[in-house]
């Protein structure tokens, strides 16, 4: 059974984030070791694996980035730990800038502003990639929709290095 199938949703990239969320707690508590004491150990085996299946793919299908390699899995194209680089030099010569302001926030007038902004730049980024994930994906192009991860990857780098900039800057 794929994640999906295990929340009763259709695979897409698009999901009701809420309805996913109450089938989660739902069979959190169906599947609750508490609620299988009394049985066997090799049954309480089986639930404690169905409860880590359900956390791995409440995890997996709640984040974006994760949701659309796992879609693309189901496709039998598997980009975890993939080391393929991308040869699109427009995107490449981006996040070299991306990368330049990144440094800069540390040394500016108003260091959170510039975290701020160059936070709202992610998303934006972000965003106008999962669409063109999605759009590929939807249409069945699954070598551009790998690709579109691939980048969506980088973002997510980005964004962690945001993150850590961001706690050093605070912690002044």
């Amino acid at each position: 059974m794929n994640y999906f199938e295990l929340f009763s949703l259709s695979p897409s990239f698009q999901l009701d984030l809420q309805g996913l969320a109450q089938s989660y707690r739902e069979l959190q508590q169906q599947y609750h070791p508490d609620n299988f004491a009394a049985n066997s150990e090799d049954n309480q085996a089986a639930v404690m694996q169905k409860a880590a299946q359900i956390n791995d793919a409440y995890q997996t299908l709640k984040e974006p980035l994760s949701r659309a390699q796992y879609l693309l899995r189901l496709q039998g194209i598997d980009l975890t730990g993939e080391q393929q680089t991308i040869n699109d030099i427009d995107f490449l010569m981006s996040q070299m800038a991306l990368r330049e302001q990144l440094a800069e926030i540390e040394n500016a007038a108003d260091p959170e502003q510039a975290i701020d902004d160059f936070s709202a730049l992610l998303k934006q980024q972000r965003s106008d990639l999962s669409s063109s994930f999605e759009k590929a994906y939807n249409e069945q192009n699954f070598d551009l929709a790998a690709d579109e991860v691939r980048k969506l990857k980088f973002y997510a780098r980005l964004k962690q290095q945001l993150q850590q900039l961001e706690e050093k800057i605070l912690d002044y």
